[in-house]
């Protein structure tokens, strides 16, 4: 079992508010891409195609302690303020351990 410290994957699901979805999409996807200041070496958000107002924000960090960084940095801690309204709280990161990941790249010829 991977400790605390070592490498993962944080998932944050955020449900935006009725009627915000399109607002909180467009202020929180430079928020999630921050994380790659802050020493992510992936990320990406997702929203729903079922339920327009779920997002899911994901980001692979090396250590916990980045991920803390990027969370708990004041630009982070502005961020949510400045979303207040467009999103319905809590908001429950969860750090993943990687067992297991793949890719498939494009076919060349």
């Amino acid at each position: 079992m991977a400790g605390a410290e070592e490498g993962g994957v944080i998932e944050i699901v955020w449900f935006a508010n009725p009627f915000r979805g399109n607002d909180f999409e467009a202020f929180w996807t430079p928020h999630a891409e921050a994380v790659l200041r802050y020493g992510a070496t992936a990320w990406a958000f997702l929203r729903s195609k079922d339920d327009h107002l779920k997002f899911t924000q994901f980001a692979a960090f090396e250590t916990k302690l980045d991920y803390d960084r990027y969370w708990q940095s004041e630009e982070l801690s502005s961020a949510r303020a400045g979303a207040s309204g467009l999103f319905q709280l809590p908001v429950a990161p969860v750090w993943h351990a990687v067992v297991g990941s793949g890719r498939l790249s494009a076919l060349t010829n």
